[in-house]
């Protein structure tokens, strides 16, 4: 049995800010005109130093990101307690607007790079005065991931495409193997490994109970003679882990396998984990 555990890296940051407060009616109104004109901005770009003039998507607008403006605080572990989890985020303000015409220009003006950067999915303004700050931020998880079992599909067919053909792993030459089927007793040990690994803030095949992958296949009903295992966390969708796991070698090298013949693989993610969402995938050899 191989076990193995893929590095994993998640960029975050710090930033000054505090839990978000009730807003009025005319600062809602303020902040959907602003975020507005953003993402008209973002579908419509026009001068911004030497960047090309590309089409971008729309900003999401997240009240978890709508932070009210100086007060010295962790942005990270406020935005994790609330739900939000960073993969990366950048905090924007902007002083002497009266209104979000106003603001939008202040902002066009000096910080067109960040209003045009591909990297951000969801945004947050909010409003003191003639003061406006606005938070860019993309999720740790991606929002197109879908559920449990739309990502399974996914991870079981990416797998089954790397083993359609032969492959490197290191310096291990594995020719192309037939693919994997979906077995429900190794998915259903995948999710509970991935949930408990999320909401304990652990990362390792050994769970905090001493059980291994083979204990954990066995108690969901997999009776098989073989199991491997591989784990990642951090990634935000079954293409990223995937692209992880092939890059490591022992971790591909479980993926090119020709012993095992089945698998179960899911998700799990906990905005108050330190890696926010952990993805397993268990092999097994009837």
């Amino acid at each position: 049995m191989r076990q193995t555990v893929v590095a994993s890296r998640v960029t975050s940051l710090c930033l000054l800010t505090l839990l978000p407060t009730l807003a009025s009616p005319a600062l809602a109104d303020a902040q959907r005109q602003l975020v507005a004109a953003i993402n008209d901005y973002r579908a419509h770009p026009q001068r911004c130093e030497r960047r090309p003039e590309q089409r971008l998507a729309p900003l999401a607008f997240n009240s978890n990101l709508a932070l009210p403006i100086g007060y010295g605080g962790g942005l990270r572990d406020r935005l994790k307690a609330s739900g939000y989890q960073a993969v990366t985020v950048r905090s924007i303000r902007v002083v002497g607007a009266r209104d979000a015409e106003d603001a939008f220009d202040l902002l066009q003006d000096e910080h067109c790079t960040a209003l045009l950067d591909s990297q951000y999915a969801d945004i947050g303004v909010s409003r003191a005065g003639s003061q406006w700050q606005v938070v860019l931020a993309r999720p740790v998880l991606d929002g197109k991931t879908g559920d449990a079992r739309d990502a399974g599909k996914a991870l079981l067919a990416q797998v089954n495409a790397a083993r359609a053909r032969p492959r490197l792993c290191g310096r291990q030459r594995f020719a192309a193997a037939r693919p994997l089927t979906w077995n429900a007793a190794l998915g259903a040990a995948a999710q509970g490994h991935s949930k408990a690994m999320a909401v304990g803030n652990y990362f390792a095949h050994q769970d905090p109970d001493g059980d291994m992958p083979a204990d954990r296949a066995r108690a969901a009903g997999f009776r098989g003679r073989q199991i491997g295992e591989n784990i990642a966390a951090g990634q935000g969708s079954p293409t990223k882990a995937m692209a992880g796991w092939l890059a490591s070698p022992g971790h591909c090298a479980n993926l090119m396998s020709p012993m095992f013949t089945q698998v179960g693989a899911a998700y799990a993610a906990d905005s108050r984990s330190d890696r926010g969402v952990y993805w397993t995938m268990l092999f097994g050899t009837p």
